[in-house]
């Protein structure tokens, strides 16, 4: 939603002294659309795309529930809230109406008060989500920009992202954590910005004097992304920073050894390198996943931490999903 642009209410009842009366409360401050039935109001709904609708749940031949069910399952209005405004107070009727989706429930006759609090209490949250949604979008697209330097899609970012967040879980995380590794883990190589075009594009082996200058790219990840107190960035720093330490010290650039590697570190490079192996580079052709599973398992106790390696393996059905979801065709229409 724009600064400063009222929000937009969509309110559907069959009875227009309803209207009237929801008018009067919300006028001053939101721009207002009504419909006297449920097909007019579904119209309206995907027409205009308000910010939240107001539903009566007694309405004829189509009830507010069975709009609010429709509305749920289409991929316009599937996310927009829904609050039931109704005469109808069993809990019974309320558990019906979460059960379909709706984010809240105002009894008629109304109280002022409560409609506008109301109101303005689940746009806020309309507004943090639109926020969170699209702070992770903009962390994936930093993250595709610096794939797009030496992968031609940039589906990588996403695609390892989620084998991160399905690791994540699979080790004891909760959602919260794991969706925070999800969001985290796009910034990953955000450092090969900094790395010249001609050492990331070299189709054949580096020089020493290349590779020392290729191994840079987490500590400038690193520096990109700064010290911040959001616990999101500060996880995105420490995942560019660790991501290609090896879990017996071999890796760069600390040389950082065992459980000394942040834990974030030691999941992304699992999840960064399957998908690596298992995708076209300029350098080399896509492995099969057979053959990169037994990558990590060879690799197990040496680059990657080998209890980590035994969940990536015992999730591998969800990790197919995933690669299966996000082809690198997506990114070619």
């Amino acid at each position: 939603m724009i600064p400063n642009e009222k929000a937009k209410i969509l309110i559907i009842d069959d009875e227009p002294t309803n209207l009237q009366i929801l008018n009067e409360i919300l006028k001053n401050d939101y721009t207002l659309s009504f419909a006297k039935d449920a097909n007019k109001g579904w119209e309206l709904a995907q027409k205009e795309r308000p910010n939240l609708i107001l539903l009566d749940v007694m309405m004829p031949e189509i009830t507010g529930y069975d709009l609010c069910q429709k509305f749920k399952s289409n991929e316009i209005t599937k996310f927009i809230p829904v609050i039931f405004v109704t005469a109808l107070t069993d809990v019974g009727d309320e558990e019906k109406g979460f059960s379909l989706g709706a984010v809240d429930y105002i009894t008629k006759p109304v109280s002022p008060a409560i409609v506008k609090a109301r109101v303005k209490t689940h746009l806020s949250l309309v507004d943090s989500e639109e926020v969170k949604i699209t702070r992770l979008q903009i962390i994936q697209r930093l993250g595709m920009a610096s794939e797009y330097k030496d992968n031609e899609t940039g589906m990588h970012v996403i695609r390892m992202s989620h084998y991160s967040k399905t690791l994540a879980r699979a080790i004891g995380y909760s959602e919260e954590g794991a969706e925070e590794i999800l969001n985290a883990a796009p910034m990953h190589d955000v450092g090969k910005i900094g790395i010249p075009d001609s050492i990331i594009q070299k189709p054949g082996k580096l020089t020493e004097e290349e590779w020392q200058i290729m191994k840079r790219h987490p500590e400038i990840g690193a520096e990109i992304i700064g010290d911040h107190h959001s616990s999101l960035l500060r996880l995105a720093k420490s995942i560019a920073l660790t991501h290609h330490e090896k879990y017996d010290g071999t890796g760069y650039p600390k040389n950082l050894k065992g459980e000394n590697i942040p834990l974030e570190g030691r999941i992304i490079a699992i999840a960064d390198v399957f998908d690596a192996l298992t995708t076209v580079r300029p350098y080399k052709k896509a492995w099969e996943v057979d053959d990169a599973l037994a990558f990590l398992k060879k690799e197990s106790g040496t680059h990657f931490d080998p209890k980590l390696v035994t969940e990536f393996l015992n999730v591998l059905p969800k990790v197919l999903e995933i690669k299966k979801e996000w082809p690198e065709e997506m990114e070619k229409t």
